[in-house]
């Protein structure tokens, strides 16, 4: 009778967890949307590459660091100067500290990029994740919506953005904003996620800023 009692309420357990883990998938799928299809009275816009980046900070409580992440590719689409959709990716490799210097500088670097032999996935892991991207939803009201990709998990986000033209030129460059990076797995000195870290953590935050120049196709 024991038995059976136990076995039945195993199978309970194992039903409600399963239950409970669609349910959070469910949520999670539910955070981010489709992306956003240009009409075909839109006209595409490269990235220049070279002249976008993204700018980036981290903290904690005995300093911060800054620096930068170039994109690889992006496209965006505009109907009369209105940005309708668009895309980029994010190349993780080239991660740049610009507060350091030397070996400092190459060791942090190395430890964001997950380079650094017994460090591979405290943070970026750029050997299996080489690549982020953002796919955008919408735009209303300067605010720029969109799904971040990073280590294969996607969650919606928004920022608020200008964008200006300039002949063939358009320009995009967004408001700094945060991103909670426990929400894509990177929870290396996260207190949120290691409650008896103490004063030894890192902020969860990172705050971004988003500069993109693109040109007519």
């Amino acid at each position: 009778m024991k038995s059976t009692f136990l076995k039945i309420t195993l199978m309970a357990f194992i039903t409600v967890g399963a239950f409970s883990c669609k349910n959070t998938e469910k949520e999670a799928e539910a955070m981010t949307e489709t992306a956003a299809e240009a009409t075909e009275m839109a006209t595409e816009y490269t990235v220049d590459t070279a002249a976008s980046q993204i700018m980036w900070e981290g903290a904690k409580p005995t300093g911060k660091h800054n620096g930068t992440i170039s994109l690889s590719s992006g496209t965006i689409h505009l109907n009369n100067g209105n940005v309708e959709a668009g895309n980029f990716v994010i190349d993780m490799n080239t991660i740049n500290d610009l507060d350091m210097e030397g070996d400092d500088k190459a060791k942090l670097e190395a430890h964001l990029k997950g380079t650094a032999e017994g460090k591979e996935g405290d943070f970026f892991n750029v050997k299996e994740y080489p690549t982020a991207k953002f796919e955008m939803t919408g735009i209303e009201n300067n605010v720029v919506k969109g799904n971040l990709t990073i280590k294969d998990k996607t969650n919606a986000i928004e920022f608020p953005a200008t964008v200006t033209m300039e002949g063939d030129k358009m320009m995009l460059k967004s408001e700094t904003f945060e991103i909670d990076r426990t929400k894509w797995g990177v929870n290396f000195g996260s207190k949120s996620v290691f409650p008896s870290l103490g004063d030894k953590f890192i902020n969860d935050a990172i705050k971004i800023t988003v500069s993109l120049v693109a040109t007519k196709a």
